[in-house]
């Protein structure tokens, strides 16, 4: 009988090959993301823009910015949306003009930003950019508009968006606007999902060649939404309800009905979409005292705003958020794979508005995902598919209807 190795010994060879094999499917996650376009479909890094400290060159690391163009590159990300995002507030002409005022400031500030490192980066506006620009070597900065609520009342307005740049609308956000109904609204839904005038912006939406996307949205307008639009429809940064029973999640026959449609749910990275947040009412109380004290930072002014994200980021410090991980993640992947088909999924962060997650806190960690794909048996075609390719063939059939459709 052969003598037993030392345990020391046994645990050095095991931790090895444990690393090896980490080392490995490291090495392999890099060689093919140089290989593929990767897109992350959502972020709220135009935020950051007017914030003390932040440099979008990533080479001032002073603000708690999670994206910009260091860290996308360290992470192998080649391709995001920027949001154009206001929240909602009131429903008057009024507000309508002031907001909209404020969404042409933040289409300025994401060209004036990436127009500024012209050897780094480019204003993308065709779902194929993103080739054309990595083969540059560049990343490729998209935009999208979050919440309808700045349209008012006024469709000529998604014109002026897409000449902009912006390639999808996200209808609504956490509250009812005039578009749809929310799926987070406390007061219940409005329309019975699409308002007569949100029935107009998804025709128009069609017209135009941009993406409909409709997380945020209640369940009814998802389902209109489906039914009367012309083409796929994404869902910029959604997760799904059958893992994390959360309204802003979809559901599994949610799910069909998007992969019938055609179109692609984006996995979002902000925790609570992964996973049931465990208790915490010292940090729940905190973050409910400073978004009150904020009005939910709505209608707030440029210093308003630095003074009350420095204390909402503050939390973070005093109340380290118990986050989910990139494991959690997949997991949601590897559900809308087993529902529907690898067709039908990809990634959309959320980071710079509440996404990330222990592994992939930003960009510059995006790597760890196709890490854990791997890891998991997905092949080099599959990860292709939910970095990028299912988007694209979304992205392509919009811009294609809108060509043919206008001939």
């Amino acid at each position: 009988m052969a003598k037993r190795l030392p345990l020391y010994l046994a645990l050095i060879i095991a931790f090895t090959s444990c690393g090896n094999k980490e080392e490995k499917l490291l090495e392999k996650a890099w060689s093919i993301h140089s290989r593929i376009v990767t897109i992350d479909t959502h972020t709220d890094t135009p935020l950051m823009f007017n914030r003390d400290g932040f440099d979008f060159s990533g080479e001032d690391q002073r603000s708690r910015g999670r994206v910009d163009l260091k860290k996308m590159e360290d992470g192998g990300l080649d391709a995001a949306f920027f949001a154009v995002f206001i929240g909602q507030g009131e429903r008057t002409p009024e507000k309508y003009d002031e907001v909209h005022q404020r969404a042409l400031e933040i289409f300025d500030a994401v060209h004036e930003n990436v127009n500024r490192y012209p050897n780094r980066a480019s204003i993308a506006l065709a779902a194929d950019d993103a080739y054309k620009i990595k083969e540059e070597n560049k990343r490729a900065i998209y935009i999208g508009v979050e919440n309808g609520y700045p349209l008012g009342k006024d469709l000529t307005r998604l014109q002026q968006y897409y000449n902009l740049g912006a390639r999808y609308l996200t209808l609504s956000h956490t509250r009812n606007n005039d578009i749809c109904d929310s799926s987070t609204d406390p007061n219940g839904p409005e329309h019975k999902g699409l308002s007569p005038f949100g029935f107009q912006v998804v025709r128009e939406l069609n017209r135009l060649g941009m993406m409909i996307d409709v997380s945020h949205i209640s369940d009814d307008a998802f389902y209109q939404v489906l039914q009367f639009s012309k083409t796929p429809v994404i869902a910029s940064h959604s997760c799904v309800r059958a893992i994390c029973d959360n309204p802003r999640n979809l559901d599994d026959d949610m799910l069909k009905k998007l992969a019938e449609n055609g179109g692609v749910i984006q996995m979002c990275l902000l925790s609570n979409y992964l996973k049931d947040p465990e208790p915490y009412p010292a940090r729940d109380s905190a973050r409910a005292a400073v978004r009150k004290k904020w009005g939910s930072f709505r209608d707030l002014e440029p210093e308003q705003r630095q003074q009350a994200f420095d204390e909402w980021y503050a939390i973070d410090d005093e109340f380290p958020p118990k986050l989910a991980s990139v494991k959690d993640l997949v997991d949601h992947i590897d559900h809308v794979v087993q529902l529907v088909g690898v067709d039908y999924v990809g990634i959309g962060s959320d980071f710079d508005g509440g996404g990330a997650i222990n592994g992939c806190a930003d960009a510059s960690e995006m790597i760890n995902i196709t890490v854990e794909l791997l890891r998991r048996g997905y092949k080099e075609k599959e990860i292709r598919k939910i970095w990028g390719e299912n988007f694209l063939r979304v992205f392509r059939e919009v811009e294609e209807f809108a060509i043919n459709s206008n001939l």
